[in-house]
C-alpha cells in the first residue's frame, strides 16, 4: 500500500456518493452497514494522505423524478431531494466522528447554520489543507440539477486532482447495460469526446463538459469493492478513466 504523499496519483479528489450506497442493499432509507462501509473507505483514502471531499446523493430518501407520482412541481421534488443530501451528510458525520474522524465538515449549499456550515470555497479549501473530510450537500441548491454538475463544479472550485464517482452495482463504464446484455463489454479509458459523441449516460453532459473543460479526470469505480477509493488514489487502474487524453480501450476480459 502506498504511504507517502509523494507517490500518490491524486492528492485531493471530490467524490461523489449517491443516495443508493447509504441504502445499501435496499433502494430507499439508510443502513447501518453501509453508513459504516463508506466511512470506512473514506478513513483508508485519507490515511494515505488524501485530501477528501464528497458530494452527497439524497435519492434514498426522494428523487427529484418522482415529482409526476406525487403530483407535486419538480422544483419541490428537487428540493425534498436536497434536504435527503443533508439528511445522509448528518448521519455520515456522525458515525465518522464516532470513528475518531472528528474534524469533518458537514456543508451546505443551503442556510441550515444549527445543523451545517454554509459551503464557502476558501474555507473549505482550508479545511482540506488541515486533512479535514469535507461533506457537500444540497448540490448547488438549486432546483433543476442533478448532483452531477455539481460534483464536477465543487471539484473544480476546490482544485481537485479528480473526480472520483462511486457506482453501485456496476464496476465502470460499458458499452452496453451489463445487467441486461450478457457481452457487454466495460472500457478501461475513454476520452471526455468518447462519451459524448456516443451518449453514454455516466453523467450529465453538462457535467462531463465541465470536466472536459477544465481537463478534471473522472473515474467511475464500483464502490462495492473494499478499498477502491484507495486505490485508485494511490495508482491502481480500477473501472474506468475519462480523460482528456485517453483513448478508447476495452477490457478484454468483460
Amino acid at each position: 500500500m502506498v504511504t507517502a504523499m509523494g507517490s500518490l496519483r491524486y492528492k485531493r479528489v471530490v467524490i461523489k456518493l449517491s443516495g443508493q450506497a447509504f441504502a445499501g442493499g435496499g433502494l430507499i432509507g439508510v443502513e447501518a452497514k453501509a453508513l459504516n462501509y463508506i466511512a470506512d473507505e473514506l478513513i483508508a483514502a485519507t490515511e494515505l494522505g488524501v485530501e477528501v471531499a464528497v458530494v452527497l446523493g439524497g435519492g434514498n430518501f426522494f428523487r427529484g423524478n418522482q415529482a409526476p407520482e406525487w403530483q407535486i412541481d419538480q422544483a419541490e421534488a428537487d428540493n425534498v431531494g436536497m434536504l435527503g443530501t443533508v439528511m445522509n451528510g448528518i448521519l455520515l458525520r456522525g458515525v465518522l466522528v464516532r470513528k475518531g474522524v472528528g474534524d469533518t465538515r458537514l456543508t451546505t449549499a443551503l442556510p441550515l447554520p444549527s445543523m451545517a456550515e454554509p459551503f464557502i470555497r476558501l474555507k473549505a479549501l482550508k479545511q482540506l489543507k488541515e486533512k479535514k473530510i469535507v461533506l457537500l450537500s444540497c448540490g448547488i441548491g438549486q432546483p433543476y440539477v442533478t448532483t452531477d454538475y455539481p460534483a464536477v463544479q465543487r471539484a473544480v472550485e476546490l482544485n481537485a486532482d479528480a473526480i472520483l464517482l462511486a457506482k453501485n452495482g456496476v464496476d465502470g463504464i460499458y458499452d452496453d447495460d451489463p445487467r441486461t446484455t450478457e457481452n457487454a463489454r466495460r472500457y478501461e479509458s475513454l476520452s471526455y469526446r468518447d462519451v459524448l459523441e456516443a451518449d453514454l449516460r455516466v453523467m450529465d453532459q453538462s457535467a462531463i463538459v465541465l470536466a472536459r473543460d477544465h481537463e478534471l479526470p473522472l473515474h467511475v469505480f464500483s464502490f462495492e469493492e473494499r478499498g477502491a477509493i484507495a486505490g485508485v488514489c494511490s495508482g491502481e487502474d480500477r473501472g474506468t478513466l475519462v480523460s482528456a487524453k485517453a483513448t478508447i480501450q476495452q477490457d478484454p476480459a468483460s
